[in-house]
């Protein structure tokens, strides 16, 4: 094996056209025979290029509408033939097996085919079988062959054959390799997990996740931590399909406290009016509903306006002008919304570093997903969750009224979003203390109500923004000390699961305090 090679023949099969002309003109320049089959020959004929059809080769005509065509010994020999090994050598001589020296390849699109809904029988067609076996054969052989697989590695081929003298690297066809042997394995991932869905297994045998690089980052959670950003495939509104019209490059925190802010606000319905969310390291330390998106943002922003410095801002409506001036008042990292007013962005664009990123849309809350999360030697697999209010069950001599059964259901949006054990305080449609990812539920209850009392200082207040309050608890309260604290606070109703051993001694605290309680039988904790 020898470091540079040169390109004598190729072959071409492509499902994504783009770009296929232009590459194929460039190696013809350089005296390259061009092999192709199907649709990607026909469109190098119209384009005036010389193709011979893989069917020339094989001595085969393509057959079984397409399946079988390029599974073939004289496609696989030119594939794997090891050039300088005089038994595969003799090999081809003895079979009239010619080399291949690269191969382009990009498989049936599977996955889009997928994402638009098609039946079981058309997934199945659109499964790609001699596009996989060319690309493994050609990567397996890559002392000698380079195979690509993505059209955005067109330019890259043609600039290292214009560098070389019409050869390639062999590093360069190792970074070729790897890259091929990822879409494979992405492929097959996306057909598996497919078809697990298909045929209903819940719990396949073997998961595999796969991913496409959307960002390499400058670096992790911390400075000394490598990251990339990578996405799915999945199409639902949010922070991998969003557009950033300004601002730094999204760093690894940014995108996975956007992503927090973004699947909270996409709570709430635009229908039912304004929204606005403000996070700080994933978790949310302000949420308002407002007559308009400005009063929204400027209730969230009075929940915690110390920790809303430097955090992420999502709104369930288009960013307008009001809103994005009220926004600049202070330093905000990322704000996502679904759409913005020229006259909004033109506010932002003062801002160089704050990032602006919109969506087309805002996603379904019930939305069916996977959650993966990496432990040592295995990952947890569990579904999003989608859990929604049902069925409510009073529980206390007293009723909520209305308006706090209205304000029981937003604090229970808020809490399932919170790190647990979470306590989150609402009045009138906004949060007005958080208490987050404490190891007791009392000392969440508690932190939540002196974040409360502290912001009606900083405000002038005298009554604590608590007072009249509702309290929601992404999980049974296991003793009555978290009831009574809240009660202490101002609060007046609490929306809990229930389900502990000791629910009737919270049930008795509660009513000895006067308090309405409400039992979801959901719980929703986020670790």
């Amino acid at each position: 094996m020898t470091d540079l090679v040169g390109i004598k023949r190729a072959l071409l099969s492509v499902s994504d056209k783009a770009g296929l002309v232009e590459l194929a003109q460039a190696l013809a320049a350089r005296g390259v025979e061009l092999l192709s089959t199907g649709g990607s020959a026909a469109l190098l004929r119209e384009a005036g290029l010389e193709v011979r059809d893989v069917a020339d080769l094989t001595g085969f005509p393509e057959m079984m509408d397409g399946r079988v065509k390029t599974l073939h010994p004289k496609v696989h020999g030119g594939l794997l033939a090891l050039r300088d090994d005089a038994g595969h050598k003799a090999a081809m001589d003895t079979h009239d097996i010619v080399p291949i020296d690269l191969v382009v390849v990009n498989l049936y699109p599977f996955e889009a085919t997928v994402a638009r809904g098609a039946d079981y029988v058309e997934t199945i067609e659109n499964i790609d079988i001699g596009g996989p076996a060319m690309i493994r054969s050609a990567a397996k052989n890559h002392g000698f062959v380079n195979v690509v697989v993505d059209v955005e590695d067109y330019d890259a081929l043609l600039a290292e054959l214009e560098a070389n003298d019409g050869k390639t690297s062999y590093a360069f066809r190792q970074r070729l390799a790897q890259t091929a042997y990822g879409r494979t394995a992405a492929y097959d991932a996306a057909v598996s997990n497919w078809m697990a869905k298909a045929v209903e297994i819940a719990a396949p045998r073997r998961r595999v996740v796969a991913g496409t690089l959307a960002q390499t980052l400058r670096y992790g959670e911390n400075p000394h931590q490598e990251a990339a950003f990578y996405t799915d495939g999945n199409t639902r509104p949010g922070i991998a399909t969003a557009t950033q019209h300004q601002g730094k490059e999204l760093s690894w925190n940014n995108i996975n406290d956007t992503d927090a802010a973004w699947e909270l606000v996409s709570e709430f319905d635009p229908k039912k009016g304004p929204a606005c969310v403000i996070v700080k390291h994933a978790n949310p330390c302000g949420v308002a509903r407002g007559d308009t998106m400005a009063q929204a943002y400027a209730r969230a922003f009075d929940c915690d306006r110390t920790s809303a410095f430097g955090g992420i801002i999502a709104l369930n409506q288009p960013l307008d002008a009001p809103t994005a001036e009220a926004i600049t008042g202070i330093f905000t990292e990322v704000v996502i919304a679904p759409g913005a007013s020229d006259e909004a962005r033109a506010i932002f664009a003062a801002k160089k570093n704050l990032r602006l990123l919109t969506t087309d849309a805002l996603p379904g809350v019930t939305d069916a997903a996977l959650s993966v999360r990496q432990v040592a030697g295995g990952m947890l697999v569990q579904d999003r969750d989608v859990g929604q209010l049902s069925v409510l069950r009073v529980v206390t001599k007293v009723h909520p009224t209305e308006a706090q059964m209205a304000d029981l259901r937003f604090a229970w949006t808020v809490a399932k979003h919170v790190k647990s054990n979470a306590i989150v305080y609402v009045n009138d449609g906004a949060t007005v203390g958080v208490g987050a990812g404490q190891m007791s539920r009392v000392d969440s209850t508690r932190i939540a109500a002196r974040k409360a009392q502290d912001m009606a200082a900083e405000m002038g207040l005298e009554t604590p923004l608590t007072a009249g309050s509702v309290v929601a608890s992404d999980a049974f309260f296991p003793f009555a000390d978290g009831v009574l604290t809240a009660a202490e606070a101002g609060a007046g109703a609490l929306i809990q699961p229930g389900g502990s051993m000791r629910d009737d001694e919270v049930i008795a605290a509660a009513d000895e305090a006067g308090l309405a309680m409400v039992f979801t039988g959901m719980r929703h904790f986020r670790h």
